[in-house]
């Protein structure tokens, strides 16, 4: 299974705050795959919420999604959407 990965720039005004943290980690949740979330240096657990919340991801911040498994590439799809939808939840 290969690891592929997906460089986004956080949209939402308020960043990755409680609510599209919370969605993010929803939608995670959903696959089989193993997903990490890595920003600057930080390396985090994509199916943990708080693990989202400790990147601190503040609006425009760049970070790095990473998916491992059978269904990586549909993973790295919608959390994608998530991360740069412009729309603030």
């Amino acid at each position: 299974m290969p690891l592929i990965k997906k460089q986004v720039i956080v949209k939402n005004k308020s960043g990755l705050h409680a609510r599209p943290a919370a969605l993010f980690v929803q939608v995670a949740n959903k696959f089989e795959s193993r997903i990490t979330v890595k920003r600057d240096k930080e390396e985090v657990n994509g199916k943990s919420i708080m693990g989202i919340l400790m990147l601190g991801a503040e609006k425009d911040s760049v970070i790095i999604i990473e998916a491992e498994g059978d269904d990586a590439q549909k993973a790295l799809e919608e959390l994608g959407k998530i991360i740069t939808n412009e729309v603030d939840r």
